[in-house]
């Protein structure tokens, strides 16, 4: 963090050399100016992601050059023989601007840039870095973000994000990179016509919607006459979501038309989250008036999906754990009835996602393997499986934030395959007169019931990142019981936990089968807390939960 003076010497820098935020820089009063210039934007493995804005600490052209400088930089020290790099960008507020931006420097180093002609989402770019054979991808998304937000996130050759080690490399890289005098740069449209820069094809696009397509794992006719309504939150997923469910038969589509279009600031969803109910409740108030089966709604970058279902009392939502574990059970139970299970499935989740998805898995003799929090992880086992061969060993993967994946055509989440397998499911079920929380309660009473919850908690500026730092101290020095549960062991994945990277987790495991996972968001400025509570039924788990989330509190 710098000092006093060295944030006046870099706010003096910014109002020389920063002609396009030339105005905002000169309304800014002392506090304002502390917050954007107290550091750099933190870049790590989920690459930048901050509030739009003039400063260092902020994102805009000019943090969004300085990033790319370091990673052409990266790129040409690592792929000499034709480097290229693939850019796509959501619906945010700058996203088209950061994007041409990013190709412009990437084709004044050299670097063959390959950019969507229009906004798409993040799972498309995943896989046309792979389809284009790119060294790198860059998708510039703030995610569920607020709209204040903007991101910059970065993919390696086989389509994940970045590795913790590669992010340290571009790290340095960008650290090195003077963001007025070391940037080279160029014009977008000029670049374009050279040929160094050129628009991503729509094959690429085709071929995608296709692989999503093959994901299906019915082998008999169903009907699919689904009332669905769905919402793209006004991001990039209203054409790729409502062209896969036509084309595969579901024609009954109602979008909320408030949140159809591309729109950065949100108007409707000012926390554009399929995770919160807020995000959700135009959706839900569509429903109710076409008396639709289902609603689906994916994030402005659409790698997360929500759904809500009919129940008793209206329509109620189902979180990321309970869609997993249906989307689980049913690709099992499918792929054994079509005897296309392969000998050796497998099944991947994050640390803080439902334990009960491992009995599931179990019951089918499938292996699951449990990989740090981001999917990126669940990305890299695919990786791993396909240098062994064993590519189509994957069978599906998860995480409790509302992020599915069936296939391994891409390497991160993908909310077009969730929408897709998802109204597959309901529909084979609705054929039955089985709806997906009867389903949901079957699979509890087999294997028990669980409540998981997430409880976020926010620390701006740098007092903030202070306190957070210090919270996760406390933590670690130990503590008996949370709850008024015993603390049976605490693991410290800073210090490594069975051969996974070390990261800044931890996860206590309390007397009677609950659990605690906290740690700081890689993305943003906050600490996320995962609690885990079994019980005998839902009304017990409820109240337990309470319990530890109220202590929790208490301590934050």
């Amino acid at each position: 963090m710098r000092t006093t003076s060295e944030i006046r010497n870099e706010y003096e820098r910014w109002l020389n050399n920063a002609e396009a935020l030339s105005e905002e820089l000169k309304k800014m009063d002392e506090a304002a100016v502390e917050d954007a210039f107290y550091r750099d934007l933190s870049f790590g493995t989920g690459g930048l992601r901050g509030v739009i804005g003039a400063g260092t600490n902020r994102m805009n052209v000019y943090t969004v050059a300085k990033a790319s400088q370091g990673l052409a930089n990266y790129i040409n020290r690592n792929f000499a023989d034709a480097p290229r790099v693939a850019v796509s960008f959501d619906s945010r507020i700058l996203s088209d601007v950061f994007s041409e931006t990013a190709s412009a420097v990437f084709a004044a180093n050299g670097i063959k840039a390959y950019i969507y002609p229009r906004l798409m989402p993040t799972p498309c770019l995943s896989y046309a870095v792979r389809a284009l054979k790119c060294s790198a991808g860059v998708m510039i998304t703030a995610s569920h973000n607020p709209a204040k937000y903007n991101g910059y996130k970065v993919y390696g050759a086989d389509g994940c994000q970045i590795t913790t080690e590669a992010a340290a490399e571009i790290l340095e890289e960008i650290k090195s990179v003077d963001i007025f005098e070391g940037v080279k740069s160029g014009s977008f449209r000029e670049f374009l016509e050279s040929k160094d820069i050129e628009y991503i094809g729509e094959d690429v696009y085709t071929a995608f919607i296709d692989e999503v397509k093959a994901q299906s794992v019915l082998k008999e006719e169903i009907d699919r006459n689904v009332a669905v309504v769905y919402s793209p939150l006004n991001g990039t997923g209203l054409k790729p979501v409502t062209r896969i469910l036509k084309e595969s038969g579901f024609t009954n589509i109602t979008v909320v038309s408030e949140q159809e279009q591309p729109d950065g600031n949100f108007p409707t969803c000012p926390y554009p989250n399929p995770e919160i109910r807020e995000a959700m409740e135009l959706g839900l108030k569509y429903c109710e008036k076409v008396g639709a089966d289902l609603l689906l709604a994916t994030d402005p970058d659409c790698d997360r999906c929500g759904i809500a279902v009919k129940s008793e009392d209206g329509y109620r939502l189902l979180t990321g754990n309970e869609t997993g574990l249906l989307l689980l059970d049913f690709i099992c139970a499918q792929r054994i009835k079509n005897n296309t299970m392969p000998k050796s499935p497998v099944f991947v989740k994050t640390i803080v996602t439902s334990d009960l998805a491992e009995k599931i898995a179990e019951h089918y003799g499938v292996k699951t393997v449990n990989v740090l929090t981001g999917f990126k992880f669940i990305g890299e086992v695919i990786g791993g499986l396909e240098k062994e061969n064993r590519e189509k060993d994957y069978i599906c993967g998860f995480e409790e934030s509302y992020g599915y994946l069936t296939g391994s055509y891409v390497r991160d989440k993908d909310a077009v395959n969730a929408a897709f397998m998802i109204c597959e499911m309901f529909a084979y079920y609705k054929e039955r007169n089985i709806s997906l929380l009867q389903k949901l309660d079957e699979l509890y009473k087999t294997f028990g019931y669980s409540m998981n919850t997430l409880h976020s908690y926010e620390f701006d500026g740098s007092a903030g990142m202070q306190k957070m730092e210090a919270i996760m101290a406390g933590f670690r020095n130990g503590i008996d019981e949370i709850g008024g549960k015993k603390v049976e062991n605490c693991l410290d994945y800073g210090v490594g936990v069975d051969g996974l990277p070390k990261s800044d987790v931890l996860k206590y495991r309390l007397e009677g089968g609950s659990s605690v996972v906290i740690r700081p968001s890689g993305t943003e400025p906050k600490l996320k807390v995962y609690i885990s509570v079994t019980a005998d039924d839902r009304s017990k788990a409820a109240e337990l939960e309470k319990e530890i989330a109220d202590d929790l509190k208490k301590r934050m």
